[in-house]
């Protein structure tokens, strides 16, 4: 319960009839912004993979994925996904997709050890994508670019939902703002990491973060990365670490800022080795996705996931992600919710 928020006076804007039918009108109509700005085509994306193939996500490394032996295949062990980064990159290449075209995806997971409040739920879902990239476009500039496209279907359905739900006011700035993480510490030098993101993206709205897992000048790390999949060791041409980072706003419901996307170009085969290395994961360069990046198999590429739940939360001004999603939660969180005006799924 300790991670639960109580926003005082809320009510929400529309009834719950009204947001089921708000959440398919905003992700209908995100996707295929999404898609459009992007030049993505959608896949199917997998539930579950096969274990010890270093294709699922590790996320900070820590997390437990939830996994099952398969009956018919002699015991062989499955994992549900934690995401799709590596998975997508593989489909990218079986698919022989073009540089500057991709693939999108509605990517359903379940992350066991989530510390359940307004924001986390047990059951993740993303829309997943993939870009293929140049050798070229591996810089700070391109990842730029398609952060202000990324933002810019956020703010077209922002605007398609209050045209639909005019109680639901607009609140996103016009352009988003772009800040190192080792910037966000040499402003706010005695603050954690999370008071830092609250302080920048409460005065800006709309904030994007780069170098999440590169070390900072203080020794620390503003956030972990897993070491396979985002290139967060690189010097880009501002000199700072990293070609990745996380798209924040500024929920005014919960007072606090609210992480919907989490992106990066994704590492090359100088990078995995030497992320590899700084994270004690060696071993990991015997695995089945590591062994195709290592041998030059898998296209260059730029990805990330855009929260389906944590967008339609934000747009419709709810308190809590279980307002969006069905999922399980603590009795007396459910209790404490409902008492507040907070009515989970």
């Amino acid at each position: 319960m300790s991670y639960l928020i109580l926003p005082k006076n809320y009510a929400a804007l529309v009834d719950l009839k009204q947001t089921e039918q708000a959440i398919k009108l905003i992700k209908d109509f995100f996707q295929q912004s999404l898609a459009s700005e992007l030049r993505l085509r959608r896949v199917t994306a997998p539930l579950f993979v096969l274990s010890g193939k270093g294709i699922n996500d590790n996320l900070s490394g820590k997390e437990r994925p939830v996994h099952f032996a398969i009956k018919d295949m002699d015991g062989v062990e499955a994992e549900i996904v934690h995401s799709l980064a590596k998975w997508k990159r593989l489909t990218l290449a079986e698919y022989n997709v073009e540089e500057k075209y991709g693939i999108y995806t509605d990517m359903n997971a379940i992350r066991a050890d989530e510390e359940l409040g307004n924001l986390h739920s047990l059951y993740v879902d993303q829309w997943d994508w993939e870009l293929c990239i140049s050798k070229e476009d591996r810089n700070i500039h391109f990842l730029r670019s398609v952060v202000k496209r990324i933002y810019a279907a956020i703010r077209q359905t922002e605007y398609m939902v209050y045209e639909q739900y005019p109680q639901i006011a607009p609140s996103l700035p016009e352009e988003i703002t772009f800040i190192h993480a080792e910037e966000l510490l040499q402003r706010y030098p005695n603050m954690s990491p999370k008071e830092r993101e609250n302080e920048i993206t409460k005065q800006y709205k709309a904030v994007f973060i780069f170098g999440i897992g590169a070390t900072l000048s203080n020794g620390q790390k503003h956030d972990e990365r897993a070491p396979d999949y985002d290139d967060w060791v690189s010097t880009n041409e501002d000199g700072f670490q990293g070609l990745n980072g996380d798209l924040l706003v500024w929920n005014e419901v919960l007072n606090s800022s609210l992480e919907l996307s989490s992106m990066g170009i994704r590492v090359d085969r100088e990078a995995l080795l030497k992320q590899l290395e700084l994270c004690g994961c060696e071993d990991r360069k015997e695995l089945y996705f590591h062994q195709k990046l290592l041998n030059n198999e898998l296209p260059l590429c730029i990805g990330g996931g855009i929260g389906q739940s944590r967008l339609c939360m934000f747009i419709l001004k709810k308190a809590h992600i279980g307002e969006i999603q069905a999922s399980i939660w603590p009795e007396e969180m459910r209790q404490t919710c409902e008492e507040h005006g907070m009515f989970l799924i």
